[in-house]
């Protein structure tokens, strides 16, 4: 029996230490977090068993990607995100779009997967992500209008492929008509909600954090945390998967307006990132075992090199055409697309619903997406410098 204590406490020290070693060698720190889950998970020294937290393991992984969103968004500057606004758009629709479907295609076609596990595997590689683009962009000087391109997808792109993925796997485990109509009105509900949502949180956390009449000189980061956890899940027991575009959108509104514990929180914020990221993707890493991995053989490699060198670069040239991007700049986007933490996330919550009811396949769409994020993340890390 494996302690649940004893599991959260080594996944973090270890996911922490990866990313403190990952700094000195200047080295993606996903890559050194997803071997550090394999190297004590189950398959190795057996140290870390995810499957003692049970469902607690989702409840921690919410609660980090909701923190780890809202500090993507704080981030983001209104004003450079205006200027930049017709690039990202088309990036988080027709860039996405295009990748979901050649990953689709894929799927079916060369790992022979049924359209149902092709459509899943598609919903989850549309991400990219902030917990990986934005330490591959820290220290490289770039234009500030590529960089705000790049930031902006990872962030914003989050929220909506979880989304997506959410209503595809309904459509799966429940294939009528009726049902496909109401997910895509639920979707359309809960953009709508958790943007508003959003919206309000951030401006009444705003004006609480200005003007300190409830929040005392020194418990301003704690509350803020509070309130984004809350928000998260509140949203989401009121409109269904609502919440991380509810954070996402709350973190925006805070990051552009004045307060002044605006730097401070950004630190504060970044740190607490840090160790949410490790420990999320080590007990994450440690749940997928390796002989799913080799499982999927050479036809998993051709599907994620396909992803990488067709599907990004076709989805970069078709949503920025005709926009003021040169072609080194439009070269460079088609070599940056890491997968991040809330792809991990969503495909192990995916694989575990799956397995709940019954349905073939979760395992293994769970190691594709896992081979998918190590390797863009090492790829992105060589191709981009």
């Amino acid at each position: 029996m494996h302690n649940v204590g004893l599991t959260l406490a080594i996944a973090l020290a270890a996911g922490v230490l990866a990313q403190s070693v990952s700094r000195q060698l200047r080295l993606p720190g996903i890559v050194l977090l997803l071997g550090t889950g394999a190297l004590l998970g189950p398959d190795g020294a057996g140290w870390i068993e995810p499957r003692a937290l049970g469902d607690g393991l989702f409840g921690i992984v919410d609660f980090g990607i909701a923190i780890i969103l809202f500090e993507g968004g704080l981030n983001l500057e209104w004003s450079r995100l205006k200027r930049q606004e017709t690039a990202i758009r088309r990036l988080i629709t027709r860039g996405a779009a295009v990748t979901l479907l050649v990953a689709i295609g894929l799927a079916r076609f060369v790992l022979d997967w049924n359209w149902n596990l092709a459509f899943l595997f598609g919903s989850l590689v549309v991400v990219t992500g902030p917990t990986v683009v934005g330490p591959l962009l820290r220290d490289m000087r770039l234009h500030p209008r590529l960089r705000t391109v790049l930031e902006a997808e990872g962030v914003f792109i989050d929220p909506i492929g979880a989304l997506l993925a959410a209503v595809v796997l309904q459509i799966v485990a429940a294939p009528m008509v009726d049902t496909l109509v109401a997910e895509i009105q639920v979707a359309a509900a809960s953009l709508g909600f958790g943007i508003a949502a959003g919206v309000v949180a951030g401006l009444l956390l705003t004006i609480m954090l200005r003007h300190r009449v409830l929040v005392a000189s020194g418990y301003e980061h704690i509350f803020t945390l509070s309130v984004v956890v809350l928000l998260f899940e509140s949203c989401g027991q009121l409109v269904a998967e609502s919440g991380l575009m509810a954070v996402t959108v709350a973190g925006v509104v805070v990051g552009n307006l004045e307060i002044r514990v605006g730097d401070e929180l950004r630190e504060f914020k970044d740190r607490l990132t840090v160790m949410l990221i490790g420990l999320l993707f080590v007990l994450l890493a440690a749940d997928v075992p390796l002989d799913d991995l080799r499982s999927l053989g050479w036809e998993g490699l051709i599907v994620v090199g396909i992803l990488i060198v067709v599907a990004r670069p076709m989805s970069v040239w078709f949503s920025t055409r005709g926009l003021h991007l040169t072609s080194n700049e439009q070269i460079f986007m088609g070599a940056i697309a890491p997968r991040g933490i809330v792809a991990a996330a969503v495909a192990s919550i995916t694989a575990a619903t799956l397995e709940s009811q019954g349905i073939e396949g979760g395992q293994e769409l769970k190691a594709l997406v896992f081979l998918v994020i190590a390797t863009t993340v090492i790829v992105s890390g060589v191709a981009a410098r």
